[in-house]
């Protein structure tokens, strides 16, 4: 009885099928090659209509008959293809670009707005690469992972910081793909720059929630970037030299229309600048990054594609201090098509993140690195125009190593140590459905199984009581439990075990074709966690695996908004509410020491978290003027209880404000067309402080001043704001080969000297207690050249 659902479902698809036939292909940009996702495809004065997925395919199914086809996507002329169906048709279909101007703003939105608002998919961005490109940024050097920061409920934890935080959450709890490969840290030299060179990059989509079930594994958010494949037609150069970095993208055919290959560099310079200071010339501080990509198509059905990724920032201070880290990836990637309604993809990838620090004055190296394999097969079958299908299955192999410390000299004094390497497997199967009910009501329902073994290969600490965190009653304080022994566990033994079912659903009930409504809930689970008790994550934070002391975080995600498209479709407007839970979110206990720990369990605490809001979003898509108007009031809480370790726990056991949390975010972002040689520019940003915790008094102990503090994150840091400006000219005729544009820009135009931190000492001098403000940056300007050929 169980299969019966499913054996009706495939009936009722083969007796449908029978009346109809099927329309089915790739649409790719006519002067690159490039296949192009999210592109509306429909029957004109019909709501038969799909949008190319991620690898540019679409499938369409209508009774015999002569049809008009109508394809567009933003940026591209759109275009009409007459159809005589009496037959399943495969077909190729290229779109030219509007302009032949070097970039083109586009801010992504669905022509077809029955289409776009019928989709149950919500809490997703998606930013075209030209649109980011046009964006004011510090010293000019565009950045996706600061262009998101502009959405609603997405935010950072200031200037100078890596990574993003989307609806409350940590960095951690973020799942960064590129090219379908995990990144563990997107940021260059600490968060100034992010490690996507946008020369290399096709699209981007941000995922807030309402994670579609192909998706596992973080707790917050999924960002998919894709590289691009390469130019299969014609050989073309494009770059950009900036204030402090440079970069330099060839693409081109192997075999014209069938094969093509990506490589693109990038690298920073202002080190050198250091050169010219007596006091500076022993430091140095640069980045530099690669990315490539070749695709090989097979015969219309089969297409392979190779990628990777390698990036380093390097750090020398002095004579003294040598770091660096970055990542490695790469992805083998194999798309089939069974047939027109049936496609595949399989994709083999490894990451890898690392971290090297030698510090010679104490004459020792630190090695600390995550690296995963990663297998996934996928499967997308549409059933007819009302049901498409999805489902796969997925492995990954974890190795982690927190770190090995090594003397450099025979007299360092410091002997030699290496953490436990640390190793785990995580399986994924899913199934999703996105299911037209009726003409106003779309469902997107689907469930994914997830797994997860924490494996052997180590000892493990055994504690009294089982207790690695026990309260101390008399110096009310968290201390490390006692240790009682080890166990060993071999290679591939099963120390503990995970299992969770991942529930999606949304809807879509469109009013009109101006109008509708959506909503959805995603239970995610999360088995990895970032180590890091800062505020902002630092390439010194390691990645630990859930096991015998560590519990995986589970998600749960509501989110209801309302959308409509009006004034002719140039302007639309999104507004959302959400709400978050999270269980066994990791905290740490006061003067937890996370830097070289071979036991971490004994310095956390595991706690809950909420985070919710109020989304608003106004975009203008069209016109000489496009932007949009963003603003988010939320807030982000947690709670941690001491729970079997006893006491209080932190802040007694009641909700605080998470690092994360910012009452109110407000951005917009605008570009004018003043002509066809100028573009002007601007961002304007504001944000409620950062909770901190300040002191709120002192005593002497032995002639010692010791501060004593406020509950955890009681406080604020003043509110972030400022406005960044930039003005694009492309000089010359707009025909020639040669295109080329000067990129005039200002970072925080009135030098706000927004706080970074704030820390308290005394001075020695006057004895006066003081607090000192950190501020990142004031006023920058820069001037970029970019070029295409």
């Amino acid at each position: 009885m169980k299969r019966l659902p499913f054996l009706l479902l495939l009936v009722s698809s083969w007796i449908w099928a029978q009346d109809n036939y099927t329309i089915s292909g790739t649409v790719k940009d006519l002067g690159s090659g490039e296949t192009l996702f999210g592109a509306t495809v429909f029957i004109k004065d019909s709501s038969v209509g799909t949008n190319t997925n991620e690898y540019g395919f679409f499938s369409i199914s209508a009774s015999e008959g002569n049809y008009t086809l109508i394809v567009s996507y933003l940026g591209f002329e759109d275009i009409s293809k007459e159809i005589i169906l009496n037959e399943d048709q495969n077909i190729q279909i290229e779109l030219s670009e509007i302009s032949n101007q070097l970039n083109e703003v586009v801010i992504n939105a669905d022509d077809s707005e029955d289409i776009s608002l019928r989709k149950p998919q919500m809490s997703v961005s998606k930013l075209n690469v030209a649109t980011i490109k046009q964006m004011p940024s510090v010293l000019g050097e565009v950045d996706i992972i600061k262009s998101i920061q502009l959405l609603p409920g997405v935010t950072n934890n200031g200037e100078g910081s890596s990574g993003f935080n989307v609806r409350g959450g940590s960095v951690d709890q973020n799942l960064v793909l590129l090219d379908e490969t995990i990144i563990y840290n997107t940021s260059h030299l600490l968060g100034f720059f992010s490690i996507f060179n946008s020369d290399a990059i096709k699209d981007v989509k941000l995922y807030k929630g309402n994670i579609p079930a192909r998706f596992g594994g973080r707790a917050s958010s999924v960002l998919d970037v894709r590289q691009k494949d390469g130019n299969n037609r014609i050989f073309m150069l494009t770059g950009g030299i900036g204030s402090v970095s440079s970069r330099l993208a060839i693409e081109g055919p192997i075999v014209k229309e069938r094969s093509s290959f990506l490589v693109a560099g990038r690298g920073s310079y202002a080190h050198l600048f250091l050169k010219l200071d007596d006091d500076l010339k022993e430091n140095s501080a640069y980045f530099y990054d690669l990315n490539l990509k070749t695709n090989f198509e097979i015969n219309e059905s089969n297409q392979l594609f190779l990628s990777g990724y390698f990036g380093r920032d390097v750090f020398k201070l002095n004579e003294n201090f040598n770091s660096s880290y970055g990542n490695f990836s790469g992805n083998l990637r194999w798309n089939h098509v069974f047939n027109d309604k049936i496609f595949s993809n399989l994709s083999l990838n490894y990451s890898k993140y690392d971290y090297e620090l030698e510090i010679k004055a104490f004459e020792f190296d630190w090695l600390s690195q995550i690296d995963n394999y990663n297998l996934k097969y996928a499967l997308s079958y549409y059933i007819n125009n009302d049901i498409q299908l999805d489902f796969g299955i997925n492995g990954i192999q974890y190795l982690f190593n927190p770190g090995i410390i090594s003397p450099t000299s025979e007299t360092s004094g410091i002997n030699y140590l290496k953490l436990d390497q640390k190793r785990a497997l995580e399986g994924g199967i899913y199934v999703g459905t996105e299911h037209r009910i009726t003409p106003k009501l779309s469902l997107q329902y689907g469930i994914r199984y997830s797994d997860f073994a924490r494996l052997g290969g180590q000892s493990l600490i055994t504690y009294r009581n089982d207790q690695p965190v026990v309260y101390n009653e008399v110096l009310d304080i968290y201390e490390r439990g006692t240790p009682t022994g080890s166990v060993d566990y071999k290679k591939g033994e099963l120390m503990e075990g995970f299992g969770n079912l991942e529930p999606r659903l949304a809807f879509s009930y469109q009013f009109n074709e101006k109008t509708a409504v959506k909503g959805g809930y995603s239970r995610v689970a999360q088995y990895i966690h970032l180590i890091s008790n800062t505020t902002s994550v630092t390439p010194l934070d390691v990645w630990a695996p859930s096991g015998p002391y560590i519990e995986p975080q589970l998600s749960n995600q509501y989110a209801l908004g309302y959308f409509k498209k009006f004034k002719e479709n140039n302007f639309s407007l999104e507004v959302e509410v959400y709400y978050k839970d999270i269980e066994n979110r990791i905290d740490y206990i006061d003067g937890s020491d996370l830097i070289g720990n071979n036991t971490i369990e004994t310095e956390i605490l595991n706690g809950e978290s909420k985070a919710y809001g109020l989304e608003f979003l106004l975009r203008k898509t069209k016109g000489s003027f496009t932007g949009w108007l963003a603003y988010t009031l939320s807030k982000s809480e947690q709670r941690t209880p001491g729970g079997k370790a006893g006491g209080p726990g932190i802040n007694n056991g009641n909700w605080y404000y998470t690092p994360f949390d910012r009452t109110h975010d407000l951005s917009f972002t605008g570009s004018y067309r003043l002509n066809k040689k100028w573009r002007l520019n601007a961002n304007i940003i504001y944000q409620t402080g950062r909770p901190v915790t300040y002191p709120t008094g002192q005593y002497t102990y032995e002639g010692l001043s010791i501060a004593s503090y406020s509950d955890r994150n009681s406080d604020r840091l003043p509110a972030y704001h400022r406005i960044d400006v930039s003005a694009i000219l492309v000089p010359g005729k707009p025909n020639r080969k040669w295109k080329g544009e000067w990129v005039f820009g200002i970072y925080n135009i009135y030098n706000r000297r927004n706080a970074a931190s704030i820390s308290f000492s005394q001075n020695r001098e006057t004895g006066l207690n003081e607090a000192t403000r950190t501020a990142i940056f004031g006023i920058v300007p820069s001037v970029t050249y970019n070029f295409k050929f």
